[in-house]
């Protein structure tokens, strides 16, 4: 039998950050019919804090891929705050996963895998991986990595 993701949660021992309040003008989530659309969501820590640095200058690719595993805490956290359960969530549909990188930084999708790996673990293998795109870029107030996710719902 399937366990939900709030069970998966619970085994996993996992710890939520605050879900952040939106910084600027949008909304954190949003239905569409059977969709959860999550807007991007940075590194969040348990103090409320962000993770600030750049992969390639301040992290390396292991510690970027932890800084994008905070991502997946934070943005379960946004989705259990403003849409109540996790365990309305079917699926991950689509992912786009942004790093603050530098030019010679070619690692972003090994940095990404540190969300997809965790969402893989709540949701299991089959509907916690989705599509994905990760790209390099420049990010605000310096965070190493911003994701969004599309979800489907039961």
């Amino acid at each position: 039998m399937n366990k939900l993701p709030s069970e998966r949660v619970k085994e996993l021992g996992l710890e939520f950050p605050p879900a952040p309040k939106p910084a600027g003008v949008y909304r954190p989530i949003l239905v569409v019919d059977k969709f959860l659309y999550v807007s991007g969501q940075g590194p969040v820590k348990n103090d409320g804090s962000l993770i600030i640095g750049r992969a390639g200058d301040d992290f390396n690719a292991e510690e970027a891929k932890l800084a994008a595993r905070q991502v997946c805490l934070t943005m379960l956290s946004t989705i259990q705050t403003h849409f109540g359960s996790l365990d309305k969530v079917k699926r991950v549909v689509k992912v786009l996963g942004m790093v603050n990188s530098t030019p010679d930084f070619g690692q972003q999708p090994f940095v990404i895998n540190g969300f997809s790996e965790l969402m893989a673990d709540v949701f299991g293998r089959e509907h916690g991986i989705g599509v994905r795109s990760a790209v390099g870029m420049m990010l605000p107030d310096n965070i190493p990595v911003e994701i969004e996710a599309m979800f489907e719902l039961h």
